[in-house]
């Protein structure tokens, strides 16, 4: 759409008003933990953050549980499992989730993202694991990598009851898309299980520092990009790179 001036105006998003009242409010929670020498005050947004205990008992289908990988580091991750399908003893497909939020925002379990990873599980459904990595300013990149690199190593070691690893994915929204990119390049190294699934032949060749992975053995990829997203020009040129090198 352009006006008479010249200049293109984009429509806004036509969002419900359950969902402008979040964003109104997130607003207004987030703004006095953000200061302006970038540092976050994370004690007082956990006390604004809603917490979610993990529940053996079905909640919308779903049971959760929480394990620790590393307590020297407070790393752990949320398993949801649906419940008809453990019951059944079905297999399931595992999906390694690594929530968004700028890599300063929100513990995985955080009600908006146990919810979110709930009904993933439910409705796929699959085996979800939601990994808690620690959080910037405090821990600085590749803190994020390193944590979130670290749950999918110990989960091809400890593989989750009614999951199937050969049907492993691994996925992130927003913050955590550029972690779950990192994670899958670092994968193609990991000499067990995981490695053998995401790079069956190949070179070990370690990523280029220019960027350029069309000669590294790297999974397929899938983006979905939102429409109203501030970032979305740096994803569609992610997007229109890694089909170049054949990565799509």
């Amino acid at each position: 759409m352009s006006s008479t001036s010249g200049f293109v105006v984009h429509p806004s998003p036509d969002l419900s008003w359950g969902l402008r009242l979040y964003f109104t409010i997130l607003n207004i929670v987030c703004d006095p933990c953000l200061h302006r020498d970038g540092t976050v005050n994370h004690r007082l947004l956990s006390l604004l953050d809603l917490i979610v205990p993990p529940s053996t008992k079905p909640v919308n289908g779903v049971t959760t549980s929480d394990t620790t990988v590393d307590p020297s580091r407070n790393l752990w991750f949320r398993l949801f499992l649906p419940r008809e399908a453990a019951v059944a003893g079905e297999n399931l497909p595992v999906i390694v989730y690594f929530h968004g939020g700028g890599f300063v925002f929100l513990p995985a379990n955080s009600k908006s993202l146990d919810g979110y990873c709930r009904r993933f599980a439910r409705e796929l459904p699959a085996a979800i694991v939601s990994a808690d990595y620690r959080l910037a300013p405090e821990h600085r990149c590749p803190s994020q990598y390193d944590d979130c690199f670290d749950v999918l190593k110990f989960i091809d070691e400890n593989p989750a009851l009614n999951s199937d690893l050969t049907r492993l994915f691994i996925a992130g929204d927003s913050a955590g898309g550029n972690i779950a990119h990192h994670v899958a390049a670092r994968a193609r190294e990991f000499k067990t299980g995981v490695g053998r699934r995401f790079c069956r032949r190949g070179r070990t060749e370690t990523v280029p520092k220019s960027g350029d992975i069309s000669g590294v053995k790297f999974p397929k990829c899938l983006v979905f990009i939102g429409g109203f997203d501030p970032l979305k020009d740096w994803q569609k040129r992610y997007s229109e790179g890694m089909k170049k090198m054949g990565k799509f």
